[in-house]
């Protein structure tokens, strides 16, 4: 009987337990909700419709916003008019009920470049009876780098379709990084001069670095136009978020300020931020105001208010202190002053403050040490900080945190780095891990959320993760990957769909804790040092492609389905190729070693012949155009005068990214474009002192290589003024299956085979082993 009492008293405390996270969430939830009325949110909902499926469409469909429903729910029934009414608790949710009808009922979805469903003129409307509440109190959608890698050159028009997307997935918290106007007018007031406010912005494509204090000037000057026009665009884009129900968080004061403070307030305690990835002085080390001086409570709160009044306020304010730096000392007291400090700036303010803040210092566990990382959150009040893992899909930090001392935190899956293309990620991780964080003991999980530094890839990943983040179960893969593909084409084919189950099978079965940063050989710098790694069985891909190929006449013309067919048709044969240069590599790697200069002249030639097909699948594709994103940044410019600066900037944060290729093609695209004039010239220049090496019977001078092509290819890039298409070139399936034909060759080629006759190494979660491909 004790046993007994034993197991109820159990049982009653995980359900308080429960309760208890519940209640976090939902009180969180509710404290950051914008205040806009039913009625400004069921019209911006009706908006959103039409601007989807179209005016004549839309009319068949009713929007209900009921406070009154469960936080987070929408219901869809049947009208005795006809009419489909979704009602939700909130804009965002009644917009996540609308998508399950498109997905569920009409077997149709969007995804980031499509948002437009086109319907028949005549058709008939499923008769769908649904409810569905979240398993998340927040869904959450960004990452500070997103605005510099992906959202950079954006005008509204791109901001009214990702605004709508974000609401159709059910995303109610993202963020309004843009501060720079408002800075501008705090450091004005303060009294530095135009010159050294000039002097401290980075150029628009660095700005998300320059505001977390990693660096400051580089790539600018930033016209004071720009900074007017991008607070009037982050303006619009805050409107219309509010009116669909979702909450945004503002910047807040972190610390960080320009080196000219010094001379305004010399006897103000100032420690300069650490180097960041050897940038030189000119464009590194801001100030850092220590917690315990008045400035810090001064600068904080007198910024703080300008952006309240900038941009409104939903209580909620990130700051980001010490963003891949090391605070000066290793001490709790210290460490606790310094989140008291940004707090009660905030709080000064705003006594509602919540403190949004990414988790990502936390993974230098070299210095954040259990004891530190407890100093800095428990100086803040129980449930007024909120904290974003921001890779828990690899790196997870809420496990060795025990649930980030209680305070609440958000799962989030960050897949990308740079915006690097390849298909990449951990589908079994994110459909399993989300469920358990959420069960685990004294669980302070409050929601899930997205956070990747680049979008435009991978797009099954994001959407799985949000649905995953909805649901309360756990998805089921196959079936979620078959459904997947079915509405992504709105076709019902077996190819399709097994193309889908192989992805699953391969690139999205990646689990181990390799980091993997995008950076494949064939956009790297050349070198005879590089290692390249697979996870998946490379066949996989290459049975995929040729049932793309196979799939094209299924695909319906209308509702731009081919077009998206075609995307996905690129992406494979891109990867394809991306792949099998790594093969050529270590095959070619190994011939140098082995000094078999016909070997090595062979497989020099493939490696080239290889780029030529890239570059012609990639000129194929819309999202795959260098040009889109040159002229977008051109465009941006406020003035023709200032057009050349953009292009810098766009330029050098593909490649250089920095003055003298700090962070070497850490934001590689596979473009068209960077194929030809970029990575080509480099292996090309490489291939060919390796030859010479060869034929001279002598070292390859690698110190040689990399000064000449710093010199001749990469850092001139930036500079270069050369227009690239913004249209598609050539018949993407023509192109993709000639490539097909000619590299199923190879595969068949005695020659060829024994050529690459090693296997790029094969990593198994946290193991490798060398293995032959079949």
């Amino acid at each position: 009987m004790g046993g007994r009492v034993h197991l109820y008293t159990l049982l009653a405390f995980v359900y308080i337990l429960t309760l208890a996270k519940c209640d976090l969430g939902a009180e969180l939830a509710a404290r950051i909700a914008p205040e806009t009325s039913p009625d400004v949110q069921e019209e911006a909902v009706t908006q959103l419709i039409q601007r989807v499926i179209g005016s004549r469409a839309s009319q068949l469909f009713q929007v209900e916003v009921n406070k009154m429903l469960e936080a987070n729910s929408y219901q869809i029934s049947r009208l005795d008019n006809g009419k489909v009414l979704i009602a939700g608790s909130n804009g965002v949710s009644a917009c996540k009920g609308f998508h399950y009808y498109l997905k569920h009922g009409l077997n149709k979805d969007f995804d980031w470049f499509k948002t437009y469903i086109e319907l028949p003129e005549h058709w008939e409307m499923p008769n769908v009876i649904h409810k569905s509440k979240s398993g998340s109190s927040l869904i959450y959608y960004q990452n500070v780098c997103t605005w510099s890698y992906s959202f950079v050159w954006w005008q509204f028009d791109e901001w009214r379709r990702h605004i709508d997307w974000m609401a159709m997935m059910g995303i109610n918290l993202v963020i309004a990084p843009n501060q720079e106007a408002i800075w501008q007018n705090v450091y004005t007031d303060l009294g530095l001069t135009q010159q050294e406010i000039d002097a401290h912005f980075a150029g628009p494509a660095f700005q998300a670095w320059q505001r977390m204090g990693n660096i400051r000037g580089w790539a600018g000057p930033l016209p004071p136009a720009h900074r007017q026009l991008q607070q009037l665009l982050q303006q619009r884009i805050l409107k219309a978020q509010r009116e669909l129900g979702m909450s945004v968080a503002l910047p807040a004061f972190a610390g960080h300020v320009p080196t000219a403070m010094q001379r305004i307030f010399p006897n103000a305690s100032f420690t300069p931020a650490e180097r960041w990835n050897n940038f030189p002085d000119p464009y590194c080390c801001d100030l850092f105001v220590e917690p315990h001086d008045p400035l810090f409570q001064q600068v904080g709160a007198m910024f703080l208010r300008r952006v309240i009044q900038v941009y409104g306020s939903n209580h909620i304010y990130f700051s980001d202190p010490f963003n891949e730096m090391m605070p000066r000392l290793k001490e709790p007291n210290y460490i606790r002053s310094t989140a008291k400090a940004i707090y009660n700036s905030m709080e000064e303010v705003d006594s509602d403050a919540v403190w949004l803040l990414q988790g990502w210092m936390f993974l230098r566990a070299f210095f954040w040490t259990d004891n530190l990382i407890e100093a800095f959150l428990t100086a803040v009040p129980s449930g007024r900080i909120l904290v974003l893992d921001l890779q828990s899909e690899q790196f997870p930090q809420y496990q060795r945190t025990h649930s980030y001392y209680g305070q609440p935190f958000v799962w989030c899956m960050l897949n990308n780095f740079g915006g690097t293309l390849g298909l990449f990620g951990s589908a079994q991780v994110i459909s399993s891990k989300i469920i358990a964080a959420r069960s685990m003991p004294n669980s302070s999980l409050v929601g899930v959320g997205i956070t990747p530094e680049g979008i435009g890839q991978n797009y099954a990943m994001f959407a799985l993760t949000l649905e995953q983040g909805w649901s309360v179960d756990v998805l089921q893969l196959e079936s979620w990957f078959q459904h997947f593909a079915l509405t992504r084409y709105a076709v019902n084919d077996t190819r399709l769909s097994q193309v889908w189950q192989l992805l699953r099978e391969s690139v999205y079965s990646f689990h181990g804790l390799q980091r993997m940063h995008g950076k494949y050989s064939l956009n790297k710098r050349p070198s005879l040092n590089l290692n390249p790694w697979i996870w998946y069985n490379e066949t996989t891909i290459y049975e995929a492609w040729g049932l793309m190929l196979e799939a094209r006449e299924i695909v319906p013309l209308e509702d731009d389905r081919l077009s998206i067919y075609e995307h996905d048709l690129v992406d494979i044969t891109r990867q394809f190729l991306q792949q099998s240069f790594d093969r050529i590599y270590v095959n070619l790697k190994s011939a140098y070693r082995k000094e078999q200069l016909g070997r090595v002249e062979y497989l020099a030639d493939k490696l080239l012949e290889l780029f030529e097909d890239m570059e012609r699948i990639l000129a194929s594709g819309h999202n795959y155009l260098l040009g889109n994103w040159l002229e977008a940044a051109k465009q941006l410019a406020p003035s023709e005068e200032h057009r050349p600066i953009y292009e810098f900037n766009a330029r050098n944060q593909l490649t250089a990214w920095g003055p003298n290729g700090q962070i070497l093609d850490y934001a590689t695209k596979q473009w068209s474009g960077l194929m030809s004039d970029y990575y080509q010239p480099r292996w090309n220049m490489f291939l060919e002192g390796v030859k010479l090496a060869l034929q001279s019977k002598k070292p390859f001078n690698a110190s040689e290589f990399r000064q000449r092509v710093a010199n001749e290819i990469e850092l001139p890039f930036s500079n270069l003024t050369k227009v690239y298409p913004t249209s598609p070139v050539g018949n993407t399936w023509n192109i993709s299956n000639g490539i097909h034909e000619k590299w199923k060759s190879y595969l068949a080629d005695t020659q060829f085979l024994h050529n690459c006759r090693i296997a790029v190494k094969l990593m198994r979660g946290n193991q490798s082993a060398d293995v032959q491909s079949k």
